[in-house]
């Protein structure tokens, strides 16, 4: 069983396009959980995606937050950097469902989402999908022990 979302700490990055997203689902979220830690972007201002997820999926990595969440334009990009860091299971989320199934099959601690294929309250629906689900541990974990053998067994 996973913390309660009252104990729960969050990391947030973003680029521009995912700027006005994380500014809600910041807001939206900071009185629900115990810590929410932004990791920029500070504004539209053009800037590149995987400075944020390096500095989220760090905070993840040494325990400074449970889960990171980062948003970019499409959330690819956002996503791709996060997942290369060791420990850092990093899910691409476009709705509640895939969010919900990227925390329950695969133990997923960092949500990316795409800002130009989602709307707020998309958004919100996802975010909360993603926090109320709980790994499930059994058949998921042998798999998801192999993420980490990936560079061990190529």
């Amino acid at each position: 069983m996973s913390k309660p979302l009252s104990e729960i700490k969050l990391a947030f990055g973003s680029d521009h396009a995912g700027f006005e997203l994380k500014e809600e689902l910041r807001e939206y979220i900071k009185t629900k959980v115990a810590g929410v830690e932004d990791f920029g972007t500070y504004s539209l201002d053009s800037t590149d995606y995987p400075d944020y997820a390096h500095r989220v999926a760090t905070a993840v990595e040494n325990g400074n937050a449970d889960f990171g969440i980062l948003i970019c334009g499409s959330g690819n990009g956002i996503n791709m950097a996060a997942n290369k860091h060791a420990g850092i299971r990093s899910a691409l989320s476009w709705n509640k469902e895939v969010a919900e199934l990227a925390r329950l099959h695969n133990n997923a601690n960092v949500l990316a989402l795409p800002a130009r294929f989602i709307s707020t309250d998309e958004g919100r629906k996802i975010l909360d999908a993603f926090l109320s689900a709980d790994f499930e541990g059994g058949r998921h974990q042998k798999r998801v022990e192999k993420i980490a053998l990936a560079e061990k067994i190529s």
